[in-house]
């Protein structure tokens, strides 16, 4: 048989070829978050319940961050400026549908309100998380990424108990009913007090509201009548938690009146600096925005998820409140 000789340009051709295969190869490794569906543009609609407390934006960085780091994806930031504002978030849910986004994430103000919105999104082919706050069951959602907010009430009510010595009289002060995250906490909070004997709840079916002057005038009405034998209030969330300390602080009650707070404000942190304030339950806002647009786009991109996801809950006091763990949970990134 004849031999061709094979020449150096025909053996680096050869090479070139074999070694643009392998390169082909080991990136086809790489997961479906990093490629957001071979190329094309994603626009994720990320609403939440509200858009005028410092938590959400702290979830907007999340959801930005994801973004980035996923490339070729567009956040598409939009909500009610109110957070009671049901009928404004249905309507932005319906704009995200015409617009034609690729999916949706949200934080649903009202938890059977949403429902029928979440099923026409659904329908036109956009998944849905939720997150935050969940939704009443019927739309096959991706996933809900969220806090445990039952265990968050739970220590909550722990929390108090230590500040009171485990006896006294306490408040609930609640949000707004159909809030799903809010309700979970109320619910740990009363739960956990069943463990002290010797603790009365002498309020719980007060509803503040979704701003701090609405919170503020409750918590005037609840010193009015209970206040000389008061031990301790728990508010449920930020707003709430911001008129309370000021109720409180105006009552000439700080630090007489153990408070426990859900969700930081720079006011919430001063107030525990002071010892008014006695433990803040602290959510991770930037994971939840993080993992909702990261969920979103696996799923769009076919991996499946948790049904629940939860992003940890912890608890601030006086005493950690300097760590580095807790430092960046009081004060999180915003945008």
């Amino acid at each position: 048989m004849k031999r061709f000789p094979v020449s150096f340009a025909s053996l680096l051709v050869i090479a070139l070829i074999v070694a643009g295969c392998k390169s082909s190869s080991d990136n086809s490794s790489a997961s479906n978050a990093d490629s957001a569906s071979d190329g094309k543009q994603l626009r994720i609609a990320v609403i939440p319940k509200g858009t005028s407390h410092e938590f959400w934006r702290s979830v907007h960085f999340g959801a930005e961050k994801a973004a980035q780091e996923i490339g070729n994806v567009e956040i598409v930031w939009r909500g009610p400026v109110e957070e009671s504002d049901t009928g404004s978030q249905i309507e932005v849910v319906k704009d995200m549908i015409t617009m034609g986004v690729d999916g949706i994430a949200l934080a649903p103000n009202q938890k059977g309100g949403l429902v029928d919105a979440v099923e026409e999104s659904i329908g036109e082919g956009i998944p849905v998380v939720i997150f935050d706050s969940g939704l009443d069951e019927g739309p096959e959602i991706v996933s809900y990424v969220a806090t445990d907010n039952f265990k968050g009430g739970q220590m909550a009510g722990d929390a108090m108990a230590k500040a009171i010595g485990e006896k006294g009289n306490v408040i609930l002060l609640r949000y707004l009913a159909g809030s799903e995250s809010t309700e979970q906490r109320e619910n740990g909070y009363l739960d956990a007090l069943k463990k002290y004997p010797d603790i009365t709840v002498v309020s719980s079916d007060q509803y503040a509201g979704d701003n701090a002057t609405s919170a503020k005038e409750k918590v005037d009405q609840l010193l009015q009548l209970h206040g000389e034998s008061l031990s301790g209030i728990f508010a449920v969330c930020e707003p709430n938690a911001n008129g309370t300390l000021e109720a409180i602080k105006n009552a000439g009650m700080a630090g007489k009146i153990k408070f426990i707070a859900f969700d930081p404000s720079d006011a919430l942190i001063q107030a525990m600096k002071d010892g008014h304030c006695h433990g803040i339950v602290l959510q991770d806002p930037v994971q939840m925005g993080y993992q909702s647009v990261i969920t979103l786009v696996d799923s769009l991109n076919g991996k499946s998820a948790e049904a629940f996801q939860s992003t940890g809950e912890y608890l601030a006091t006086p005493e950690n409140m300097d760590e580095e763990k807790y430092q960046k949970l009081l004060q999180p990134e915003t945008l």
